[in-house]
């Protein structure tokens, strides 16, 4: 296209056209009720199988009236960054608590984990630095891994023998940095954390988890990945989400007090952006209390899970190599994901299409997040729908 003789935003007109022929324009539904197992979606009743709502926190009325106690007596937001004037007492209780809860030296919070990963990887390492990056690594990670300016060696999904090549192979730098996430949220599979945790600590490199998929899911009480393992003190930062099994908003930071101390000074995000709301940080308090009191959330989506799982393998789909909740319908072609979607919103089911750029070309699928938020009925109710679709459209 010759840039200079049409108008200035012709262009994105045609790509837009183009993602519309290949099935790969995503069509934003939205959301006209409280998050739960059973929603409004465009004005429809469906049953809700495709939010991150692990533990069904983000419509719970514990949260929901320690929200409204916070808005009286400290109002609605600081107006303010964290290191200028932004930084409440709730703040402060929330981030004790969740050190005590991960078992942690340190914590910090921010806005996401999106931004909590944009903060802590250019923080740590720089241009003449090297970061080794997981292929599969979450979008987050890859753009903190280009701010940094450090060069980004990738390495093959979860393959360590791999890494040690990487590692062998890359003799010039500065500091080092490798990084995952804990779990891979569009497969479902797990770091391999302990053998992660031996070669850094080989190499003397730093190592990084982003665990916001295993945030209130694995570990005791939903303590993430670090506990899931056993491996607390041996994880140099866990990076983690509120935004997902929380049920709210906001990142975590975990790991050594130096660590912590350091993103206080340097991290982008934390310096120049204001801080979490009042109500997202006492929402945010009351389920650490939950959690830390009772294993009956995590327990009840844990038990959803095994029942999807073995009952959808039964029926003959494909649903790849999960070893969490995250549970891929696999599918292959984009525009064969897209009807999917579209004919389970038809039967009152909600359910998106995950294509490329999300996931490789060919590896589209339907990404189902059972929560315990599902009552026996709806996972029921699920599994029925799923296979009447899957027999109409020739997938089972």
């Amino acid at each position: 296209m010759d840039y200079t003789t049409t108008s200035k935003t012709e262009w994105l007109e045609q790509e837009i056209d183009s993602l519309k022929v290949q099935g790969l324009y995503n069509t934003i539904r939205t959301i006209g009720s409280p998050m739960d197992g059973r929603i409004v979606v465009d004005g429809k009743n469906v049953l809700n199988f495709c939010a991150n709502n692990y533990l069904g926190l983000a419509n719970h009325p514990r949260l929901r009236e320690a929200a409204k106690k916070a808005i009286d007596t400290y109002g609605i937001g600081p107006g303010a960054v964290r290191s200028i004037a932004g930084t409440m007492t709730l703040h402060n209780q929330l981030e004790e608590r969740l050190a005590k809860f991960k078992g942690a030296e340190a914590v910090i919070t921010l806005q996401s984990g999106f931004t909590a990963n944009l903060a802590t990887i250019p923080a740590l390492v720089s241009k003449g630095d090297v970061i080794f990056s997981d292929q599969l690594n979450h979008a987050s990670i890859i753009d903190g891994c280009r701010l940094s300016r450090a060069q980004i060696v990738a390495y093959e999904h979860n393959n360590m023998d791999d890494l040690r090549r990487q590692i062998a192979n890359t003799t010039e730098y500065g500091r080092r940095l490798i990084v995952s996430d804990g779990v891979f949220s569009m497969d479902g599979d797990i770091a391999l954390l302990p053998e992660l945790v031996e070669i850094a600590n080989q190499h003397r490199i730093l190592l990084m988890i982003d665990d916001a998929h295993g945030e209130g899911v694995l570990g005791k009480g939903g303590r993430g990945i670090v506990d899931h393992f056993g491996l607390h003190g041996q994880v140099d930062i866990e990076v983690g989400t509120m935004s997902k099994a929380f049920g709210v908003v906001g990142g975590i930071v975990a790991g050594k007090k130096v660590i912590i101390d350091w993103l206080r000074q340097r991290g982008r995000p934390f310096l120049f952006s204001s801080a979490m709301t009042v109500p997202d940080t006492a929402a945010c308090l009351e389920a650490v209390d939950m959690l830390e009191n009772s294993t009956e959330l995590v327990d009840r989506l844990w038990a959803n899970t095994r029942f999807m799982k073995q009952e959808m393998s039964k029926l003959g789909f494909d649903i790849g190599h999960s070893d969490t909740p995250i549970i891929p319908l696999m599918l292959g072609e984009e525009a064969l994901a897209q009807k999917f979607s579209r004919t389970l919103f038809e039967r009152s089911m909600f359910a998106m299409a995950i294509v490329y750029p999300t996931v490789a070309k060919g590896k589209a699928r339907i990404r189902l997040m059972n929560t315990a938020a599902h009552s026996q009925n709806d996972l029921e109710q699920a599994l029925e729908t799923l296979q009447t679709v899957g027999r109409e459209l020739g997938v089972l």
